[in-house]
């Protein structure tokens, strides 16, 4: 069991490190989005326009970086969405069935669906090094891959819950930082 805590530590400092580097990106989402308004609005006092499709398409790409690979530490951080009515209620061995049960027959299955589907697709937007349609957009095969990045991570993060899910039913003592 203490070399899959170790496993389960690994996985949750990647996801921890994928989490800070995307704070870092929401900021800097944050600072094209306003790059982007300002220019339009500029643009529209003006007359010439400043404006790019390719700085309006970057920032759609960093929002789906910042939600796709925020999943995992989102749920590393137990910050998630779920209906805590009956939930808040058990106690923590019965609270850690539910979370390995929809772990495992539910975000796991999940995930790896995603990455079925999803692989083709990536695929073959490398193949043809797919660009936007727009004039001046940005490549679209690489935030394509994106998506079996992010699924991965949660994928990793499922199995590193799971484990001190299972460790926690077991009896098993969690160092601080391992709780689940």
């Amino acid at each position: 069991m203490q070399t899959l805590l170790r496993l389960a530590r690994g996985i949750d400092a990647l996801n921890e490190w994928v989490g800070k580097l995307v704070s870092w990106l929401t900021l800097f989402m944050v600072l094209v989005g306003v790059y982007n308004a300002v220019t339009r609005k500029l643009s529209q006092t003006i007359g010439v326009d400043l404006s790019s499709n390719a700085y309006i398409e970057l920032q759609w790409y960093m929002f789906s970086l910042v939600f796709l690979w925020g999943g995992a530490y989102t749920f590393l951080h137990d910050e998630h969405v779920r209906v805590d009515v009956i939930y808040a209620r058990l106690s923590e061995k019965a609270r850690a069935w539910i979370d390995l049960l929809g772990i495992l027959f539910f975000l796991i299955p999940f995930s790896l669906l995603m990455l079925y589907v999803a692989w083709p697709i990536v695929v073959d937007s490398w193949k043809i090094h797919e660009m936007s349609p727009d004039p001046g957009g940005l490549p679209r095969y690489p935030i394509k891959a994106s998506l079996i990045v992010a699924f991965v991570l949660l994928l990793l993060q499922a199995f590193s819950e799971a484990i001190k899910r299972v460790a926690k039913i077991a009896g098993y003592p969690l160092e601080e930082g391992g709780a689940a």
